[in-house]
C-alpha cells in the first residue's frame, strides 16, 4: 500500500476491527438516511457502512483519494460510494449541506478541525444524526451535564437540538500511528428542527447567531458569576430579576445553568433588545 499517516491532515488510522464493528452495531437498522463519512482514510470504516448504505465520502488527502478509487473502484461504478475531494469546511461554506437528501455522519475526525467540523453538521439542517470518533475531552464537553467540569457552550449547542452521549472510549494502540490521548465516539442524535418551521429552536439564521453571541458572552469568564459576565452586554438590575424569576442565584456560574434555562434567559433579553431598538426608532 505505502501511504502513511500525515501529520499536515492529523491523520491517525483506524485499524482495530473491534472498534469498527462497535461503531456499526451502534447505529440504527432501518434508517432512511443517506451515509456521509469525512476523512475516510484507508476506508476500512467505509467497508463496513457499504454493507449498511451508501456512502458520500469526503477526504483532503490526494493520495488518499487515488487509493480509496481504486480499491472502492466497483462500488464507485455503481454510485455505491462516491467521492469529494477537497476541504469539507470550505464545501460547507459554498452548498451549506453536504447533502441533496437526509443524512447521518459517521467519521473518524482529524483532532484538530473535529469541533469545528461537529459544530457545521449541527447548523446543517439535512444532517439527522452524528457518530464521530473526537478525542475525549471533546466528547466530555458536547455531552456534560450542568454542572460538571466540562459543560459550557458546546453542550449546550448540541443538547438544544437532541440527544447527546458518549458510547465509547478508543484507546490509542486502535490507530496507526497512535495517538497521544484517549479518544471517543460521540453521538448526537438530532430530534427537531435547529432554525426555521413551526418546531425550531431558532426562529432564523440571525437569531442562531445571536445565541452563540450570548453563550459567547455568558462563558467568557467560565467560573465567575453569570451575571457578571452578562453585564458586558445589559444592565445588572435587569440580570438579576431574570435570574430571579428562574429561581436561581445571583451567584450562579454559567456552568450551572441547564440548557433549557441558558434558551429562555436568551429569549428574553433578546425580547429586551427589541423593545429598546424599537423604542429608539420611533424617536
Amino acid at each position: 500500500m505505502g501511504i502513511k499517516a500525515k501529520k499536515m491532515f492529523g491523520q491517525n488510522f483506524l485499524k482495530d476491527s473491534s472498534v469498527l464493528h462497535q461503531i456499526i452495531q451502534s447505529m440504527p437498522e432501518d434508517s432512511p438516511n443517506a451515509l456521509v463519512e469525512i476523512g475516510p482514510g484507508l476506508g476500512d470504516l467505509t467497508q463496513w457502512l457499504l454493507q449498511k448504505r451508501g456512502v458520500v465520502a469526503y477526504e483532503v488527502d490526494t493520495d488518499l483519494c487515488a487509493y480509496l478509487n481504486e480499491r472502492f473502484a466497483k462500488e464507485r461504478k455503481t454510485e455505491q460510494f462516491v467521492l469529494h475531494q477537497g476541504d469539507v469546511l470550505a464545501r460547507w461554506e459554498k452548498q451549506e449541506t453536504l447533502a441533496t437528501k437526509p443524512y447521518d455522519l459517521v467519521a473518524n475526525l482529524p483532532y484538530y478541525i473535529a469541533t469545528a467540523i461537529i459544530l457545521r453538521a449541527l447548523r446543517d439542517t439535512q444532517c439527522q444524526s452524528l457518530r464521530v470518533m473526537v478525542q475525549k475531552e471533546v466528547a466530555q464537553k458536547f455531552a456534560a451535564a450542568p454542572k460538571e467540569k466540562h459543560f459550557g457552550a458546546l453542550g449546550i449547542l448540541a443538547q438544544l437540538l437532541g440527544h447527546v452521549e458518549v458510547l465509547f472510549d478508543v484507546p490509542p494502540h486502535a490507530f496507526e500511528p497512535p495517538p497521544k490521548v484517549t479518544s471517543s465516539v460521540l453521538w448526537i442524535q438530532k430530534r427537531r428542527e435547529y432554525v426555521g418551521g413551526e418546531h425550531g429552536v431558532f426562529k432564523n439564521e440571525a437569531q442562531r447567531d445571536a445565541f452563540e453571541r450570548y453563550l459567547r458572552m455568558a462563558f467568557s469568564a467560565p467560573r465567575k458569576r453569570w451575571l457578571k459576565n452578562m453585564t458586558l452586554g445589559f444592565e445588572k438590575t435587569l440580570l438579576a430579576s431574570l435570574l430571579e424569576e428562574q429561581a436561581l442565584s445571583l451567584n450562579s456560574r454559567p456552568h450551572e445553568i441547564d440548557t433549557a434555562t441558558h434558551h429562555h434567559l436568551f429569549k428574553q433579553l433578546t425580547k429586551v433588545n427589541d423593545y429598546v431598538r424599537n423604542e429608539q426608532q420611533q424617536q
